[in-house]
């Protein structure tokens, strides 16, 4: 089904879509042939495979589909303008504006309840299984639409994406499960209907919303369009339009070789439009497996290869990190669930785990194998929303899930260890043993965040180093337990923001807002790192540098240079928990327990350390003011999204953050974030003033050193000196010394701009056992001297140097 809260909804369990290039005839050949055992793979595809129906949990879930099925029968009733009283789609002023997306989108959701009816009418131990009256009011409602508004006389309007690929998928899928009951004239009139709206012309050129995800969705609609009108033009040219998805992409929409997903030209989606199109891909590639239309291009490789390289490092005990989920952050509840059921992380992690299982059935054996394991493991630690129990989750998905649940030869992977920097979608993920944290940005190229479809009305924030942590058996719910509608958008962790007021989807729909700044990025050891950015605020005259040193068990963050004329407010949130509903855990200060009671509000005067129990230890450098303040936040989904519930529902709070107060002018921070450390690992680092030594933290550099770790980060946004090193221009820098007599030195150019530059390390230096091709001179003794050729060309990629210590 299509809610109204989500124009996709989860497309990896409602299959594919179809497209035309020739004649509409549909030949009904009385022998089997290909196209009927295509069909029957695409009509098990959807309905999926290998599970039993009276065990759980399918029981559960197919007598919930027939309990949909039935009311959406009852309450079927044609008329002019609606199929359904509360589904009306007759748009008196019919153009492209919001209200048009409205009654597209009603279209588009009637035809996905006639696909839920069909799917009760097919699938077994629904109440409803092969039963002819509702068989009979099913193809009733395709004619009904496809008399009244979705017909080759028939115009668009309203969103382009429900005519071209949300209806027509719901319209061709019912088409093959209730292929044996719909007669020659009326699937030649659907499929009519699908070439007027889809027209070949859809996938002639790889622009505009021809691509990525909408390109491998519109290669569903053409392959189906094959299948069901016996076409093999159009078969082929759904294989061979999936092309332009697979190489990797140096700007715009698509998968880049660092990893980075982008869609909308500037937004990171590797958790949403990324989810659509490897489901997508999965459900095409198994579909045209051994047929005379499979899909042979070898560069499909790069598809398999970013399971790894750009979706696992997203995924945390099953669930998708928020980064990278767009304006899907605020799809919440639906307006229209009376299961008030919230869509969240961990859902659309468990879609994800779904593709990826139905992904590798079409890859090696090797790759296969290595990916049911993950999955097997990112299933077995998700203990805050185990996804076999997950009510989104189609009967496909749910039995792919189960299979590798089940596979007891099968050894479940542990949480992948590492530093992931993703330059071309300004994205971190940082991921230690017992835990895992990521860092949004926003730069020229990546936007502040995705508003569109009355969707994401206050994400305005999240894109000003937003830094999301998650602990191995704690705090799993943090962004799913109704965050996003009860957290104040300008305290969101880790972001330095202006109090401004902004108004519902400011900056412009579809990420039309970018800051013009170029500085955004860092260096990184595989393990370690030192990442930037220079902010500058929406619709505001903030602007801030501020950097993260990942460290083996805690993030250092700094801020400077921080400085506003908006007449408002300016804070740093060192972070901003949600405790639930209860609002429990302890708050430590300096070894004094603060107040419990809910309102609480305090100014932490000199403070040195803090500790929230069950989650973290925060430490201030040098001592720091910090305001503190437990509160319960009440919000509604429908507040960040128009099509969402109007319940209202609470949370509790407990924020840290540094108050810059109105108009600052160079103010900065300093904290270290050690996530499930206790209060005393926390007390003891904040006694340790060397860990870390703050080398610079001003407009110009900001820089650390940790010589227990042997590390030294420093960005530099001017060139200069701090501590040990010397750069002649901006850039970002990580030194790890190893206990081998070895020290990696990483260099990156945030920037993309520098065509020469000269870096120093005062360290004696024997010799360099490894270079990058970007490093054009050496010097070693008692000093170290790297000089670079030109980086510009990098896209801001770690240049790595391998030295031995003199």
């Amino acid at each position: 089904m299509t809610t109204s809260w989500s124009r996709r909804g989860f497309l990896y369990a409602t299959g594919a879509s179809a497209l035309a290039l020739g004649t509409v005839g549909v030949p009904r050949a009385s022998a089997a042939d290909a196209y009927d055992a295509l069909r029957a793979t695409w009509r098990t595809l959807i309905l999926g495979s290998g599970f039993a129906p009276t065990a759980e949990p399918f029981k559960s879930r197919l007598s919930d589909l027939g309990t949909s099925a039935a009311s959406l029968l009852a309450t079927m009733a044609p008329a002019s303008g609606s199929l359904w009283p509360d589904a009306g789609y007759a748009d008196p002023d019919p153009d492209t504006d919001q209200e048009s997306f409205g009654y597209s989108a009603r279209m588009n959701d009637s035809y996905n309840r006639l696909r839920t009816m069909a799917e009760a009418y097919s699938q077994p131990g629904t109440g409803l299984t092969g039963d002819s009256g509702l068989a009979a009011a099913i193809a009733t409602g395709l004619d009904h639409l496809h008399a009244e508004v979705y017909s080759e006389s028939r115009s668009s309007f309203g969103n382009w994406y429900n005519w071209q690929i949300g209806a027509p998928q719901a319209l061709l899928d019912t088409c093959v499960l209730l292929y044996d009951r719909l007669t020659s004239a009326q699937l030649a009139s659907y499929l009519a209907a699908v070439d007027h709206f889809v027209p070949h012309s859809a996938v002639a050129v790889y622009a505009g919303t021809s691509t990525g995800a909408n390109r491998v969705d519109l290669c569903r609609v053409l392959a189906l369009r094959g299948v069901l009108g016996k076409s093999s033009a159009k078969l082929s040219l759904a294989a061979s339009a999936l092309s332009p998805v697979f190489p990797y992409v140096t700007g715009g929409d698509g998968l880049y070789a660092d990893g980075s997903f982008v869609q909308h030209t500037s937004v990171p989606y590797t958790a949403s439009y990324g989810s659509v199109m490897l489901g997508g891909l999965g459900m095409l590639f198994a579909l045209l497996a051994g047929s005379a239309w499979a899909v042979s291009d070898p560069a499909r490789q790069i598809v398999f290869d970013a399971v790894e390289n750009a979706w696992a490092p997203f995924l945390y005990n099953g669930l998708a990190m928020d980064g990278v989920a767009g304006r899907a952050i605020s799809r919440g509840v639906s307006a229209g669930d009376p299961a008030a059921r919230q869509q969240d992380d961990h859902v659309r992690g468990h879609s994800i785990l779904a593709s990826i299982v139905l992904l590798g059935q079409g890859a090696s054996s090797a790759e296969n194998a290595r990916w049911r394991g993950l999955v097997k493991g990112w299933m077995r630690r998700d203990y805050y929303s185990p996804p076999l129990s997950d009510g989104f989750l189609g009967v496909p998905g749910l039995a792919l899930l189960t299979g590798v649940d089940d596979d007891s030869a099968l050894s479940a992977i542990p949480e992948p260890v590492g530093h992931r920097l993703f330059t071309h979608m300004s994205r971190a993920t940082h991921r230690r043993p017992t835990w895992a944290a990521s860092i949004s940005m926003a730069d020229k190229r990546i936007t502040y965040y995705e508003t569109g479809n009355g969707e994401n009305l206050h994400g305005w924030h999240t894109g000003s180093g937003m830094l999301y942590w998650w602990g191995d058996t704690y705090a799993n719910g943090q962004y799913s337990d109704a965050f996003w509608p009860t957290v104040d958008p300008y305290r969101l962790p880790g972001t330095t923001a202006s109090r401004k007021v902004l108004a519902d989807a400011a900056g412009g729909d579809w990420g039309a807002s970018r800051p013009d700044v170029n500085w955004v990025g860092g260096a990184t050891d595989g393990q370690r790192a030192s990442i930037g950015q220079y902010v500058k605020g929406l619709q505001s005259t903030l602007v801030a540098k501020k950097s993260w040193f990942c460290l083996d068990e805690a993030i250092v963050c700094l801020g400077a240079g921080i400085t506003c004329r908006d007449g408002a407010v300016v804070e740093s949130t060192v972070d901003n928990r949600n405790l639930g509903p209860a609002g429990g855990s302890a708050l430590t200060v300096d070894g004094v327990v603060q107040p419990s009671a809910y309102p609480w509000s305090a100014t932490l005067t000199g403070a040195s350390w803090a500790h929230l129990a069950g989650h973290a230890g925060y430490v201030f450098p040098g001592r720091a003011t910090v305001r503190a303040r437990r509160e319960e936040r009440t919000g509604r989904w429908s507040d960040l999204n128009k099509g969402s519930a109007t319940a209202p529902v609470s949370r509790r709070y407990l924020t840290l953050w540094a108050d810059h107060g109105t108009d600052p002018s160079g103010a900065g921070y300093a904290y270290v974030l050690m996530p499930g450390a206790s209060a005393a690992q926390t007390a003891a680092r904040a006694a340790d003033s060397g860990w870390p030594a703050v080398l610079a933290n001003t407009d110009a550099q900001q820089g650390i050193a940790v010589p227990a770790l042997g590390f030294t980060g420093v960005n530099f946004w001017l060139g200069g000196t701090v501590g040990p090193l010397t750069a002649d221009a901006p850039c970002s820098v990580l030194i790890s010394e190893r206990g081998d007599g070895t020290a990696v030195i990483c260099v990156s150019d945030p920037m993309r701009a520098r065509t020469s530059l000269t870096l120093t390390w005062r360290r004696a230096v024997a010799s360099v056992t490894a270079r990058p091709a970007t490093l054009t001179g050496a010097t070693t003794g008692a000093s170290l001297t790297l000089t670079f050729g030109d980086l510009s060309g990098t896209g801001g990629a770690t240049q790595q140097t391998v030295v031995r210590l003199g």
